[in-house]
C-alpha cells in the first residue's frame, strides 16, 4: 500500500512485565490500512489481535516501533494528544455495549460529544440524528435496561458514530447477541463503513461475521499470520 496509508504499522512490539516475568505480546507487526477498509482481525486468546487494537486506538502505547495515523506518529504523542486523536478521529464499540445504566439512549449517545464540550443544542440534534440512523428514533427515552442487547448495541453503534470518526473499532460487537440480531448488527455496520467511507476494524472470533469485511488479518503468537483480501465481502 502507498505511504497515504491511513494507518501504518512498522515493527510494532510489546512487552509486558520485565526480566523473568516478561512476556511479549507483539513480536514486529507491520500493517497498513486505507482509508475506507474493513478488516476482521482474529486469533486465539493471547495471539496479540487485542493488543494490537488497543495500541491502534491510543488506549495502550508499544514498547517499539512506529504507528503513524494520517501521517502522524502516534508513538510519539503525549497522553493528552493521544487522547484528543481518540475523541476526534475514533469511535469504539464493544462486546459488552458499554452503555451508562442510569441515562437515556439519548444521553448516552451525546456522551462522546459532551467530552468534546459541544454546546447542548448541537449535542441533542447530533445524537438524535445517530440513533435515527441506527433505527431507533422513538427510544431516545429509554434506559439501557428498557432496551434488548441488539438495541443496546445499536445505541452503542450510535454513540461511535456521532462525532464522525474516520475510524471505528468493534470489539467483538456481535458476542453477546444472537445469529439474527448479529447479521442486523453487521449490517448496520457495513453501511457505514460502505455509505460513509467509515474505516472498520473489527476483532472477531465467528467466521459467520468476518466475512463482512473485505479483509481478514489472523493473529498468532504476537505475529500476523495472514492478511486475505475478499473485495466482495457479505
Amino acid at each position: 500500500m502507498s505511504d497515504s496509508a491511513l494507518i501504518r504499522l512498522s515493527g510494532i512490539t510489546k512487552t509486558y512485565g520485565r526480566g523473568q516475568a516478561a512476556f511479549q505480546a507483539l513480536k514486529g507487526i507491520n500493517l497498513s490500512i486505507g482509508a475506507g477498509d474493513f478488516v476482521a482481525v482474529m486469533g486465539s486468546s493471547g495471539s496479540g489481535k487485542s493488543t494490537t487494537m488497543n495500541i491502534l486506538g491510543c488506549l495502550d502505547v508499544p514498547t517499539s516501533g512506529s504507528y503513524l495515523f494520517q501521517g502522524v506518529p502516534v508513538e510519539r504523542l503525549s497522553r493528552n494528544q493521544r487522547t484528543l486523536l481518540r475523541r476526534n478521529f475514533l469511535g469504539f464499540v464493544f462486546q459488552g455495549f458499554n452503555l451508562l445504566a442510569r441515562t437515556t439512549a439519548l444521553e448516552n449517545v451525546e456522551l462522546p460529544l459532551v467530552y468534546r464540550g459541544e454546546p447542548a443544542a448541537m449535542r441533542h440534534a447530533a445524537a438524535r440524528s445517530a440513533l435515527q440512523q441506527v433505527g431507533l428514533e422513538d427510544w431516545e427515552g429509554h434506559s439501557p435496561a428498557e432496551l434488548s442487547g441488539g438495541q443496546q448495541q445499536r445505541v452503542a453503534i450510535a454513540r461511535a458514530i456521532v462525532t464522525s470518526p474516520a475510524v471505528l473499532l468493534a470489539d467483538e460487537p456481535t458476542g453477546n447477541l444472537d445469529t439474527g440480531t448479529s447479521r442486523e448488527i453487521m449490517e448496520l455496520i457495513s453501511a457505514f463503513n460502505q455509505k460513509q467511507g467509515i474505516t472498520v476494524l473489527m476483532v472477531t472470533h465467528e467466521p459467520d461475521m468476518a466475512k463482512y469485511a473485505r479483509r481478514v488479518i489472523r493473529f498468532v503468537d504476537g505475529r500476523v499470520e495472514r492478511d486475505s483480501r475478499d473485495e466482495g465481502g457479505v
